[in-house]
């Protein structure tokens, strides 16, 4: 269930490159690597530790957004007999990056890479990241090797995880890639990303699982300095490679739940308080929620070229919340699952972008060749967890102040203005104060009145404050 919504600029401004710089400092983010870990990282880059077995018989392809270099991600999908072998290559950062050393430390510093608008703070430097390490187009690489074997309903039956050296042997883009599908030039492993894509959405449904297909928002600042948001939603083919990613996963939190060790990602059911306020949303938005209709169903039922069903699909991130992670070395958590992927799952398919998914990896490769994890793993595997946490909730602050930036620049030449919307909160310790959706551009923001707030009710509101320098926004209803 991806959950990082993507922000990308077409046009900025000054302020709101001030904004977003501001919210950096405020929130103390990494800045520069530190010039012994570029170093570090140099080196590394020339002197990998390379695996024995060469599999680079095999026409892996990489598809990405755009311009992106840090890929952790190759794929491979050929028929056996009624079924499938997905093969998925996952860039090996553990060839590079020692136990110890000054990258090690520093990516334990910094947890994962954060994502801001239209930019990133890397989780390694880009000598890794962005060189020895991603899997481009026509190198050969270290990676750990994931074959995974389907029946024909495209369930698994089998997994193995190995490390191999890899070539990548064409790189595209999501657009490209979905558009080669559409004309029909696409080649045999596209058309089979399709098939295997459409048949673990079947499984998806039926487990009860729900994955959200977040849009992109695309920000464009005028010459007068006003903001233009639009969405521009997932393609079917991000979507189908979404799925060999979660499939990849729930294989590694079954390998470890059988091993009795590893790193799994949890997530609560959701808390019905925040299920309800979503039903107060879909009505600002207008979108209907038929009574009795489960939020899975209802995710599923969104049209996403649909500008309001896409602010749906975007508030509806709120079911994430409470995420977390759970090892272990013996006894397996009660509380292992993850709500939203209705399963076990763990992360190991991004080490490049997220610190957790090279111990999960190292774990899996362990326990399929049945050797003992290593130590450096052992070791560090208790304390995990809290690491990565207090990166998630740093990633979280970034995103919701960028949010913040992007919608009071929205708002900042509407002052005044009277919006449509719906109470879709109040507070408990004072309900003259609450949340509004707006009916128009669908984004919620804080609203005040002289009396209680009338929670659920369509309300017509006044744009009080907006400032793009603050990330304020206020409304009043009356």
């Amino acid at each position: 269930m991806p959950s990082n919504l993507v922000v990308r600029v077409k046009e900025s401004s000054d302020a709101l490159r001030a904004a977003l710089k501001e919210v950096e400092q405020e929130l103390d983010l990494p800045g520069e690597f530190p010039a012994e870990v570029q170093q570090a990282a140099e080196k590394a880059a020339a002197e990998p530790t390379l695996p024995d077995l060469d599999r680079t018989d095999v026409a892996f392809l990489t598809i990405d957004p755009e311009g992106s270099m840090d890929l952790d991600q190759a794929v491979h999908i050929e028929r056996d007999g009624t079924g499938f072998v997905v093969h998925y290559a996952i860039a090996d950062v553990a060839a590079f990056v020692r136990p110890g050393d000054p990258v090690d430390v520093e990516s334990h510093a910094r947890g994962e890479t954060l994502y801001g608008a239209g930019s990133r703070i890397p989780l390694h430097p880009p000598a890794l990241s962005e060189g020895a390490a991603s899997l481009l187009p026509d190198q050969t690489r270290p990676a750990l090797l994931w074959s995974i074997t389907l029946d024909e309903a495209g369930a698994p039956t089998d997994v193995q995880v190995e490390r191999a050296l890899v070539r990548s042997r064409e790189r595209t883009s999501y657009d490209a890639a979905q558009a080669a599908l559409d004309d029909g030039t696409a080649g045999d492993v596209l058309q089979l990303l399709r098939e295997v894509g459409m048949l673990r959405e079947q499984q998806e449904q039926a487990r009860g699982g729900v994955s959200l297909p977040l849009p992109e928002q695309e920000i464009d600042v005028t010459d007068e300095g006003e903001f233009r948001l639009e969405f521009r939603r997932q393609l079917p083919v991000e979507l189908w490679n979404a799925q060999i990613s979660l499939l990849t996963g729930m294989s590694a939190a079954k390998l470890m739940i059988d091993g009795k060790i590893g790193l799994l990602r949890t997530l609560p059911p959701p808390d019905p308080r925040d299920v309800e306020r979503l039903h107060r949303v879909a009505k600002g938005l207008g979108i209907e929620w038929p009574e009795g209709t489960a939020y899975d169903a209802f995710i599923r039922s969104l049209d996403t070229s649909r500008a309001a069903h896409q602010a749906m699909v975007v508030a509806c991130t709120r079911l994430l919340r409470g995420s977390g992670y759970a090892a272990f070395d013996g006894e397996v958590p009660a509380k292992h699952e993850h709500s939203a992927i209705a399963a076990p799952y763990a992360h190991v398919t991004a080490p490049l972008r997220r610190l957790g998914d090279r111990y999960a990896g190292e774990v899996c490769l362990a326990l399929c060749a049945g050797k003992p994890v290593p130590d450096w793993v052992l070791t560090a595997l208790p304390d995990l967890p809290k690491t990565l946490e207090e990166s998630g909730r740093r990633a979280g602050s970034y995103q919701r102040a960028v949010l913040d930036v992007i919608e009071s620049g929205l708002l900042a030449h509407r002052l005044c203005e009277e919006f449509a919307g719906v109470i879709t909160s109040v507070h408990e310790d004072d309900p003259r104060k609450g949340v509004v959706v707006l009916s128009e551009i669908g984004v919620e923001a804080p609203v005040t009145g002289e009396s209680d707030l009338p929670l659920g009710t369509e309300v017509r509101v006044t744009l009080e404050s907006a400032d793009l320098a603050t990330r304020e926004v206020g409304f009043r209803l009356g």
